[in-house]
């Protein structure tokens, strides 16, 4: 199957048919229903990824009492798992974590497994991850309050991703970690002594975090809530476990921040993220899916394969990826961190300023361009924030739109086929 040149992705209009997650579920996720077991979480997610922002939703017709012109807007799925659902979700979860970023620098740790876990993460997916997100945070909560490396509590949140960028299994944890802590007794801020490196060392954090997982994986599987293929008994889980002993842990402790600014972009980028992005997919036809895997490179799979890569990322019901430890802890949120707050004395955040003059300033333009109309708010004014198109604008003239009701289509066979 030819790959189309990686220029064509960044060229809207220049020839290439823009292809979506939801296109390969529709062609091909009939056929693959048929031939693989599915959980239910798995054929929810398709069923709303080939449906959103489709007539099956419903939506409503946009008129210009000016020009004339229709254009039909239709619901979005709002399934995690969708590529077309998340900016606003992730724009209102950022707003709502505004005000618990501490004045300090901030770190980025990845913590991966090795291949040989990752078989039982496949067969004890939520049992696993959790313990993967507690094993990550227990060890940076631990170096934290060790006095021999900095004698505070930090400020933590991880976020689960459980994919390669070719779409295989890899779960592994990134964490947002504050470049300091607050001391046991509550009276002083304690900045980590790092001289803008990393917060804590590489082989250190590797062999606390290898041990804090496998002794919990261990005492998971001697109650019987984990389970895998070929560790039945005593002795074949002891010698899989030796072997991971001797084999390397691979944890990425990267260079701080440049400021909190940057904290929130790459929060932006991570938090809500899904496997694919619908950007990165180059072409599909019934041979294989084309997409873009790292910097140029590119990766070609057969439907079906790829609609499998893709299926085996969808968390469990009721599973929260995105998880706060340390002074972000509930428990901390309204206590220790204030406290920490008032001992770092921030100024007000010179972002604040700008965004709130921006704000108005739009506000004010708006009120003044037709002060009859209602100003926007909820999802409207973060989209038109997010991307400075006013949905409730006519796409031709500019004149405000009018909505019209517009009524549901039943789903498709191959839809009510996967219910």
């Amino acid at each position: 199957m030819h790959c189309p040149s990686l220029s064509l992705p960044g060229q809207a209009g220049q020839g290439r048919l823009r292809i979506e997650v939801a296109d390969i579920f529709r062609a091909h996720g009939g056929a693959y229903q048929k031939t693989h077991a599915l959980t239910a979480q798995q054929r929810k997610a398709m069923r709303a990824i080939e449906t959103c922002r489709t007539a099956v939703l419903g939506g409503h017709l946009d008129v210009c009492p000016q020009c004339g012109d229709e254009q039909p807007s239709y619901n979005s799925c709002r399934n995690r798992h969708c590529p077309k659902c998340q900016s606003l979700q992730q724009a209102k979860w950022i707003e709502k974590r505004l005000d618990r970023l501490l004045p300090v620098p901030y770190f980025h740790v990845v913590f991966t497994v090795p291949r040989q876990l990752r078989l039982m993460a496949m067969h004890n997916r939520e049992r696993f991850f959790n313990l993967l997100i507690e094993a990550a945070a227990r060890t940076l909560l631990d170096l934290g309050e060790d006095p021999k490396r900095l004698g505070g509590l930090l400020a933590i949140t991880a976020v689960l991703h459980t994919w390669t960028r070719d779409l295989q299994f890899h779960p592994h944890v990134h964490c947002v970690v504050s470049g300091g802590g607050l001391s046991p007794d509550g009276e002083r801020w304690i900045s980590a002594q790092c001289e803008g490196r990393y917060l804590f060392p590489r082989k250190v954090l590797s062999r606390l975090f290898s041990r804090k997982l496998l002794d919990a994986v261990t005492r998971a599987w001697r109650c019987g809530d984990l389970t895998c293929p070929g560790l039945s008994d005593p002795k074949s889980f002891a010698r899989w476990k030796n072997e991971l002993y001797d084999v390397a842990w691979v944890v990425y402790p990267k260079r701080p921040f440049g400021g909190p600014e940057q904290v929130f972009r790459y929060l932006g980028r991570y938090t809500h993220r899904v496997a694919i992005s619908n950007q990165r997919l180059l072409s599909m036809d019934d041979s294989g899916v084309c997409f873009v895997t790292k910097g140029k490179k590119t990766a070609t799979l057969p439907p079906e394969t790829f609609i499998g890569r893709f299926l085996q990322h969808v968390l469990p019901p009721g599973f929260f990826k995105i998880r706060h430890f340390g002074l972000l802890a509930p428990a901390n949120v309204n206590s220790k961190l204030q406290i920490a707050r008032r001992l770092l004395q921030p100024p007000t955040p010179e972002r604040h300023e700008v965004d709130t003059r921006a704000l108005l300033a739009l506000l004010v333009f708006l009120a003044a361009f037709q002060p009859n109309r209602q100003l926007p708010a909820g999802w409207t004014l973060r989209l038109l924030l997010l991307t400075g198109v006013d949905p409730r604008r006519c796409r031709n003239c500019g004149a405000f739109t009018v909505p019209e009701p517009l009524p549901r289509s039943p789903p498709p066979p191959a839809v009510l086929d996967s219910s």
